[in-house]
């Protein structure tokens, strides 16, 4: 892949300017490039992953392996192999990132919480706001989530019952209702 000289620049521009302009240019050129080329690289773990030949040498999981390999510290091993394996189901995501449209860390926010279903709304945010916004989004659609699966929780708990009777043989049938977690 061989990188495209960026030819055009303003004749009304300071010389400090052009320069400026045009290594900016190169500075996201090169930037999408290493997001495609950061996608390839989660494809392969994810198949490496899943396929565990990490274990044919002895070693207890994929980001183990990432971190005695390829000298990526144990955190960002496991980010890279759970965003590796988010992505399989993320077909919208994987291949705006593929292009090179999208980096890393707007990817790695989005598959937090990313589903087929929701995935074109998170696309808009990240090619439209910054890293920060996805992150920002993500972490409030977290807090909704835990909060409605509060309100539920606080719903079971409410409707908890328990009903008793006697059956002709003389045996007691107890019929109960109550949260999972509880059950």
């Amino acid at each position: 892949m061989s990188k495209p000289t960026i030819t055009y620049l303003s004749a009304n521009l300071s010389p400090k300017r052009q320069h400026s302009e045009l290594l900016g240019q190169e500075i996201t050129e090169l930037y999408g490039y290493i997001n495609a080329a950061t996608a390839q690289l989660l494809t392969m773990i994810r198949e490496f992953d899943q396929q565990e030949l990490w274990h044919l040498e002895g070693i207890c999981s994929c980001a183990h392996w990432l971190n005695w390999k390829c000298g990526i510290g144990m955190n960002a091993a496991r980010e890279k192999v759970r965003v590796a394996n988010a992505l399989d189901d993320l077909h919208k995501i994987s291949a705006s990132f593929a292009s090179g449209e999208i980096s890393y860390s707007k990817v790695r926010a989005m598959t937090r919480v990313a589903t087929p279903d929701n995935e074109d709304y998170l696309l808009r945010i990240a090619r439209h706001g910054t890293a920060y916004h996805v992150e920002t989004l993500v972490r409030k659609y977290r807090r909704a989530k835990k909060l409605q699966e509060t309100g539920d929780a606080q719903k079971q708990h409410d409707h908890r019952s328990v009903h008793f009777y006697y059956e002709p043989d003389g045996s007691m049938m107890i019929k109960a209702r109550l949260p999972a977690e509880k059950a």
